[in-house]
């Protein structure tokens, strides 16, 4: 195993960052803890009390503020217990009075999917939802677009890149009659935020796409429903000690990103059954960034969601509670080392099920990464998909109505998203589709975006968030506008945008990716700026890219960009 794993971590450095000491370190954290593991510390840190699980007296020493917060009263009694109503009846400012109160608005109501804008949107929510899969559906699209439209310039939706919608301008009194309205068209925001398990992330094209591995959408969804309870909250793992996040592979394109989740299901086979390999503790944090590493386990397709369990039981019972910097799954994997990690899982495992050592993977390492933007053929005769492209994965209620109507009209009413925060419209008859490519809403969300446009990221950025330094939607716009007016490149350039060190935008996977950050322009004034990174890979030779330049001004961004397209990437100036 550690033959085979110094190999792919070999193979997966770039050029400018390739050394023996970080093959090393990465193989060390895969095969071995730093220290030897005390038994004591294998005892589980949290306790059920009355169907909520709570951290134990004897590990509270020394715990970070959001572990206080959930001491002080479980966020999911919010809803469980249906308190979100009472409180949705109080007057805003009476509830921000006090610290309880802050601490309900900012914190936990991120176990109901409400997210407090207290610095830009004050008395203002954004929701996000659960999507497995990325799939979703007209009434959904049309329900979510008529609760922002009443909110006007304040409303509008956002794609983000775990598959999945949010919403901005709910205001709380509005929240229970969304609850309602979620329940009937089959949606939830549920265990969306803070230390609870984001939208399970499968392939786009599941179940349509001619060369895909398996239909991810069975998976995502089986994880989804034990994950919320089928909507009911499933209390048994909302008090992780971080957030996380897990995704199927259903293509050798890879279009999951397994090596930046905490737990990957890639597809292989044993003895001839197909199932999965595990990786593990991939993710992304401002003061570090891991690849997912090897857990040598291989599960069936019955065992995905049993193994999922146990993964998130072992985090959830032993996973460090301090330092919130060092609290992801990775941390402790690091902690116990992967052998020991892998024994705690399959302790866990219902029935006493022994895992498997791993399988036979089936990605293909030679595969070359597919476009889905544009029209293509299905695999079942007669139909279609249309990949289109959102810019910066910005929508406005108007367009989402139409969406809705575009997919009712020329599909089966099925729309799905992707981790790039695009749209695919599945299952058009093949005699639909040149109508459906007259459509005025196909020339704002383009089948043939520009080279440059077509793999933008953005995260929200300053305009809504309370944590990003910097404007990221419309400014990464206009650079690359600026880029296709000036610059021609041979391959598609990935560029991520993402506002603060919390990388929402996974700049370390872009070949170009922005990090927010405050810098000094000519005259040595504070300005808004970005760290650049570069070398990110995503696909079967994944890497994270590196910091190439620190503190670059928002305003010199293009000549900076130009200059290491031309370097990097062999772009040249148009004539």
């Amino acid at each position: 195993m550690a033959t085979n794993l110094l190999k792919m971590l070999s193979l997966s450095l770039p050029k400018y960052s390739l050394t023996r000491e970080k093959v090393a370190a990465a193989q060390a954290v895969a095969i071995a803890p730093s220290v030897p593991v005390e038994e004591n510390r294998l005892v589980p840190r949290v306790e059920n009390r009355d169907g909520y699980w709570v951290l134990r007296e004897e590990f509270r020493a020394g715990i970070n503020p959001a572990e206080k917060i959930k001491l002080e009263k479980d966020p999911m009694k919010f809803f469980v217990e249906k308190e979100i109503e009472k409180l949705a009846k109080i007057p805003f400012a009476e509830i921000d009075s006090s610290k309880t109160g802050k601490d309900d608005l900012d914190t936990r109501l991120k176990w109901l999917g409400l997210f407090h804008r207290r610095k830009h949107q004050y008395g203002r929510f954004m929701m996000r939802f659960k999507l497995p899969n990325g799939v979703t559906n007209s009434e959904q699209t049309r329900f979510l677009a008529n609760c922002i439209t009443k909110y006007g310039k304040d409303g509008c939706a956002d794609l983000t890149t775990r598959q999945n919608w949010q919403i901005r301008g709910l205001v709380l009194e509005d929240v229970p009659a969304v609850f309602e309205g979620l329940e009937r068209v089959g949606l939830s925001s549920l265990q969306s935020g803070m230390d609870n398990v984001r939208n399970p992330v499968g392939n786009p094209l599941a179940g349509i796409d001619p060369d895909e591995i398996v239909d991810t959408r069975p998976f995502c969804k089986a994880l989804s429903d034990y994950i919320i309870s089928s909507g009911k909250g499933n209390t048994s793992i909302t008090n992780l000690p971080r957030k996380w996040n897990v995704c199927v592979v259903g293509t050798h394109d890879l279009f999951e990103h397994p090596h930046i989740n905490d737990l990957a299901y890639m597809p292989a086979t044993k003895d001839g059954v197909f199932g999965f390999n595990v990786l593990v503790g991939g993710f992304f944090s401002p003061k570090r960034c891991a690849e997912a590493v090897v857990m040598d386990a291989w599960v069936s397709e019955k065992d995905v969601v049993p193994l999922c369990k146990a993964v998130l039981e072992t985090f959830r019972d032993l996973g460090a509670r301090g330092n919130r910097q060092k609290t992801r799954m990775m941390w402790l994997i690091d902690e116990l080392g992967i052998e020991e990690f892998r024994s705690e899982v399959e302790k866990r495992m219902p029935g006493g099920a022994v895992l498997q050592r791993a399988g036979k993977d089936l990605i293909d390492p030679n595969w070359k990464r597919r476009t889905f933007y544009g029209l293509h053929p299905q695999k079942q005769p007669g139909l279609n998909y249309i990949g289109l492209h959102v810019p910066v994965g910005r929508l406005q209620a108007p367009e989402m109505l139409e969406l809705a109507r575009i997919a009712d009209e020329y599909g089966n009413g099925e729309i799905r998203i992707t981790v790039e925060q695009n749209l695919i419209l599945p299952n058009v008859p093949t005699e639909k589709v040149s109508e459906l490519m007259k459509e005025p809403l196909l020339q704002t969300y383009s089948p043939n975006p520009t080279p440059f446009l077509a793999n933008l990221v953005a995260c929200t950025g300053s305009q809504f968030c309370g944590m990003a330094i910097a404007e990221t939607k419309a400014r990464s716009l206009q650079l690359v506008k600026e880029l296709d007016e000036t610059m021609e490149c041979s391959r598609p350039l990935r560029l991520h945008f993402t506002g603060c060190p919390n990388t929402c935008a996974q700049v370390q996977v872009a070949d170009l990716g922005f990090m927010g950050t405050m810098a000094r322009d000519a005259n040595k004034k504070p300005v808004e700026g970005f760290d650049i990174y570069i070398g990110g890979r995503i696909g079967a030779d994944s890497h994270l890219g590196d910091i190439i330049q620190s503190g670059v001004p928002a305003t010199d961004l293009l000549p900076v960009v130009q200059n290491l397209m031309i370097e990097h990437f062999g772009a040249k100036r148009k004539a």
